[in-house]
């Protein structure tokens, strides 16, 4: 899925407007702190989508967009495991690991008592 994007000459101011979006969220939460946080958390969300959505008026707004859209349908083409797969496939690593851990021990406890028979 490919699509050329032009930047637009307009680019630049709306990436300004979404800077400036994010900046009036920022402090007007410093400035109205004494503000419910409930109309504190909508007003950010608000001012949130409204610099998004001139984001993706963007060229790479418009980019970014076109990358989720790609990576939705990815994700459908996905053969996820059942949950039998998964538990069995769990549990073999889980033995695994108990087992590399044993060995570990073993080896660091012969090493061990090789060391304290050259040492004493």
């Amino acid at each position: 899925m490919s699509v050329e994007t032009t930047s637009s000459r307009f680019d630049t101011i709306k990436w300004l407007i979404v800077f400036a979006l994010v900046a009036v969220a920022v402090v007007g939460n410093s400035y109205y702190s004494d503000q419910s946080l409930l109309y504190r958390v909508l007003g950010i969300v608000a001012l949130a989508i409204l610099a998004a959505l001139v984001a993706l008026q963007t060229a790479k707004g418009a980019a970014f967009w076109l990358l989720i859209k790609g990576s939705r349908t990815e994700i459908r083409k996905v053969v996820w495991p059942t949950r039998q797969e998964t538990v069995q496939t769990t549990m073999i690593v889980v033995v695994f690991v108990v087992i590399v851990a044993l060995m570990l021990w073993g080896l660091d406890s012969f090493l061990g008592w090789l060391v304290s028979l050259a040492i004493t």
